[in-house]
């Protein structure tokens, strides 16, 4: 594989490497108000550059045999994996309910947009963050595109639904600095898994008269526009809430979510993607297992006959007798084989793989 720096600025589907940079960050004032970062405000600091190689995580994100040509074009992947990607850690896109919420930039080195990812970790909206995601962004970064690697406020922190409306204010923070960050925002993908598939169905599917923008309102000052998304890729996330709140399908993590609000039954159909079925959404893709004990697999099947019925572009892939995750190497291989399909044939304009 070449690595040649003038190669490195051009958009690429080839693998791509890793370097971290950092820089200080204003702590946003307290109770949001008006600071830009409180409501997904554009970046103003300037980032200071200093470069640690990430290389440990190259054999995570390629796996390849480890023999003949296979090892050879691992180690030079591994070689050049400083030279493809700058890695902007710990941007604050808002501030609510006492704490700043991070999000992680992986930018390819390039001045022309690429794909962008969004992902949205999982932990049922009770546990996890965005630095245990790591071996999910692998597939995107070895494809050479932008991740952008998502914390949100947890149910100890805040109820439902705090979650969804970090996940749209983490949306809204990509429109406002995709120039920064060369970030093609006609090219924004949203996945996660689990809880995090969930948050990647309300951020792609809802519209701001949905009433969960308030935390970062659309400013025609900032030049914002309607939030949109080109696909979603969705694994084993919730679509009804209501569902686990009560009844035979009925989940801890999810009671936990809704806590004790007075209004309980309404807030889970207004944090349910089901809710939001309509004419005109992006494609949807959803990866699930039919024997998944932690989200019922009858809601993605609920999720799909919806999406029909509406005529939106959708599949579901099935990973056969699959449990919550975990599907094994094979199984995950073939899983994003779909990705990678749907992809191509939903959004013309994402690149082919090439290898």
């Amino acid at each position: 594989m070449a690595n040649h720096q003038d190669e490195a600025n051009e958009p690429t589907t080839e693998r791509v490497g890793i370097r971290l940079h950092d820089g200080p960050l204003r702590k946003p004032k307290a109770g949001g108000g008006n600071h830009p970062q409180a409501c997904g405000g554009k970046k103003k600091t300037k980032i200071k550059r200093r470069g640690l190689g990430l290389i440990v995580a190259v054999s995570a994100i390629v796996a390849l045999p480890s023999t003949g040509h296979a090892q050879e074009s691992l180690s030079s992947w591994a070689a050049s994996a400083s030279d493809r990607y700058l890695v902007f850690p710990d941007q604050s896109y808002g501030y609510f309910s006492g704490v700043s919420v991070k999000l992680d930039v992986w930018q390819v080195q390039t001045k022309k947009p690429v794909p962008t990812v969004i992902y949205y970790h999982g932990g049922g909206w009770f546990f996890g963050d965005r630095t245990g995601a790591l071996p999910y962004l692998m597939p995107w970064l070895a494809r050479g595109w932008n991740v952008i690697n998502v914390d949100y406020r947890m149910s100890g922190t805040a109820l439902a639904p705090a979650a969804v409306e970090d996940a749209r204010c983490a949306l809204r923070w990509v429109y406002r600095n995709a120039e920064h960050f060369h970030l093609d925002t006609d090219r924004i993908i949203v996945t996660g898994h689990s809880a995090g598939g969930h948050l990647a169905l309300m951020a792609g599917m809802l519209q701001e008269s949905d009433g969960l923008d308030n935390n970062c309102p659309a400013d025609s000052s900032m030049g914002d526009r309607p939030l949109r998304v080109a696909a979603i890729v969705d694994w084993y996330g919730p679509t009804d809430v209501s569902d686990l709140i009560a009844g035979p399908n009925r989940k801890t993590y999810a009671v936990a979510w809704l806590g004790s609000l007075p209004d309980r039954d309404s807030e889970a159909r207004r944090v349910s993607p089901l809710t939001y079925v309509r004419a005109g959404l992006p494609p949807i893709l959803i990866i699930h297992g039919d024997s998944d004990p932690v989200v019922p697999y009858s809601q993605s099947q609920r999720l799909h006959a919806e999406l029909d019925s509406v005529l939106v572009s959708n599949e579901v892939y099935t990973v056969p007798h699959g449990s919550h995750g975990m599907f094994g190497a094979e199984a995950d291989i073939e899983a994003y084989r779909h990705v990678w399909d749907f992809l191509e044939r939903f959004v013309p304009s994402i690149p082919k793989q090439t290898n």
